[in-house]
């Protein structure tokens, strides 16, 4: 059984900021779900293949096409600041890097 203490560990580790209710639910329902975890650790899963997701997914992306943008001074002209044909960004990176 899960005690008042352990969920406010946990919480801690968590970043949780519990109310008092929670704190006091909180023990019945974590301890409902280690035993439901219990349970299936009985499973016999020798012959089970391991896997991620419990249905096949496939890759709904589309291919990557390249294409040539026909006006770059549009651009160029939305640039919050440029200089001459580039964007001219902030320095990000020190010397020692």
């Amino acid at each position: 059984m899960i005690d008042l203490e352990q969920v406010r560990k946990v919480a801690h580790l968590a970043r949780l900021e519990l109310t008092p209710e929670e704190e006091q639910r909180l023990p019945s329902q974590l301890s409902a779900i280690l035993d439901y975890v219990e349970q299936l650790s009985e499973l016999d899963t020798d012959n089970v293949e391991p896997t991620t997701r419990a249905i096949d997914v496939s890759n709904i992306t589309r291919t990557d096409e390249q294409k040539t943008f026909g006006d770059c001074q549009l651009l160029l002209d939305n640039a919050p600041d440029r200089e001459d044909d580039y964007f001219r960004v902030p320095k990000i990176l020190g010397e020692s890097e």
